[in-house]
């Protein structure tokens, strides 16, 4: 997090080169994620961004990028709160975080989807398994029939095939 912390206030403090060619003296150039956004924490991975989570609520840096507005705000709230409006309260807020806990907790209603498309994976599968049994499969051959089926059980006892022993024959 510190060479982090480092690289930003390098780039905010190192001029850039004037030519295409690079200063050897400078840092190599970083893309400039944040902005002007201030660090205000160690974030949920140790890096430099903004991120809505429960189970870490304070992210590393500022929603939004300072304004003279919200300079303007943050220094009359080092003053007394009472002093505040409820916009200007909320307009500070909402500089420093996208949603509230409420917002960002919602139910988004994206389970109806995934159901929906499990229905339809269903009712696809079940088509598949019609298609084949009315087309692509035999018939079963008459052994399958319930009247054949017990009378070959009748047959098995007649003859006494794999025949049962010990204490369950008993009953």
């Amino acid at each position: 997090m510190a060479n982090k912390v480092l690289l930003s206030c390098l780039r905010q403090t190192v001029p850039k080169c004037a030519n295409s060619i690079r200063c050897l003296s400078v840092v190599p150039d970083i893309p400039d994620k944040i902005g002007n956004r201030d660090i205000v924490g160690h974030g949920w991975n140790g890096e430099a961004a903004y991120l809505d989570r429960c189970d870490f609520p304070l992210p590393a840096i500022r929603f939004k990028a300072n304004t003279s507005d919200i300079v303007a705000l943050r220094e009359k709230e080092k003053g007394d709160w009472k002093k505040l409006s409820i916009e200007e309260k909320k307009a500070l807020y909402r500089a420093s975080f996208r949603q509230t806990f409420s917002e960002f907790q919602a139910p988004t209603g994206e389970w109806k989807g995934a159901v929906g498309m499990a229905f339809i994976g269903v009712a696809f599968s079940i088509w598949v398994i019609i298609f084949l049994k009315v087309f692509a499969y035999p018939p079963l051959p008459e052994s399958f029939n319930l009247e054949n089926r017990l009378a070959q059980l009748e047959r098995m006892q007649l003859l006494e095939v794999n025949p049962i022993s010990g204490i369950s024959s008993k009953k």
